[in-house]
């Protein structure tokens, strides 16, 4: 068996692309899109027709906004991607909305609405939201509505524990961005993936939801080699760029079990509980979180700019 294989039995492996030939070849089990991966896929030939198709169905004659367009699109692909897998696609809401509780809800309810239009359960698709105390509140209250929700742009504990007690599906910890800012802080050009931040901050919010029972799934993300990932081997879920999955499919090297339920119960912990004013002072402790998180609104809020200045150009599609 190849290592992605091995992976495959202990975690549940899915596609970090919007690229459906990518998803095709790797069989992962899940999806997930944000708008950088939407912009990349987006001017791919590939996908024009797609495009084309979106631009017909969304009326955006009535209004200045092209949001609706934005949506659709992201929905039309998530569509195509669910056709691929056997299990969910994350689609994310517009960045620029993640200090806004209220238009957070509304537009993750106005993405479900569009996937029940085309006849897709709502059990199949994990609305991403940045975690800000906002965003993590709005999907607080999207679950209990039963829209289920992945809040991304996750660099920090008190994050995790915030979303673990707002009851939310899935959090996925950027191990790799965390990784970056060391780097960057330490003046390295590397840290073994044993010692890696970026894991070791994973590898704590494991322990952390199995000691207390938490039901929120982690699901590690924007991994920078493949040696995080094998030291990630047993968390929940994992999401892989299409070169990793292709360096893990090639290999065929051993890979034991680093995260283990049963050995998390055993740990000694103290529960942290968190209201506002907690979270805001926890979080603004956390240099590293504090800067990444921004940014990371910052990157996704330009890169859907730029893919509505590309569907406004004329003959993009």
């Amino acid at each position: 068996m190849s290592t992605l294989d091995k992976l495959g039995k202990m975690t549940v492996v899915v596609a970090d692309t919007g690229d459906f030939l990518a998803i095709k070849k790797h069989k992962p089990r899940d999806a997930t899109t944000n708008p950088s991966l939407l912009l990349a896929a987006a001017q791919m030939p590939e996908y024009r027709e797609l495009l084309e198709r979106t631009i017909r169905e969304t009326d955006i004659s009535s209004s200045q906004s092209i949001s609706p367009l934005l949506e659709k699109l992201a929905v039309n692909f998530a569509k195509e991607i669910l056709a691929i897998v056997p299990g969910r696609v994350s689609v994310e809401v517009d960045a620029t909305l993640s200090f806004d509780i209220k238009g957070t809800i509304e537009a993750a309810r106005r993405l479900i609405a569009l996937f029940e239009k085309e006849g897709i359960e709502r059990s199949r698709v994990l609305i991403k939201i940045a975690a800000t105390w906002e965003g993590i509140c709005a999907a607080g209250v999207l679950e209990k509505e039963g829209i289920r929700c992945n809040l991304t742009l996750l660099f920090s504990f008190v994050q995790a524990v915030a979303c673990a007690e707002a009851g939310v599906q899935l959090i996925s910890p950027f191990v790799g961005r965390i990784l970056d800012w060391h780097k960057k802080a330490r003046g390295v050009e590397q840290i073994p993936p044993e010692e890696d931040p970026g894991v070791l901050s994973v590898k704590k919010i494991y322990n952390y939801y199995k000691h207390f029972g938490f039901k929120t799934e982690i699901m590690g993300a924007s991994f920078r080699n493949s040696g995080e990932i094998r030291e990630l081997a047993g968390c929940d879920l994992l999401t892989i760029s299409p070169q990793l999955l292709k360096e893990l499919s090639e290999d065929d090297s051993g890979l034991p079990r680093k995260l283990d339920p049963a050995a998390a119960k055993t740990l000694e912990m103290e529960k942290l509980h968190l209201d506002e004013k907690r979270f805001r002072w926890l979080l603004n402790e956390d240099a590293m979180a504090t800067e990444k998180l921004a940014e990371g609104i910052r990157r996704f809020s330009a890169d859907l700019r730029k893919l509505a200045d590309f569907l406004r150009e004329p003959g993009s599609a």
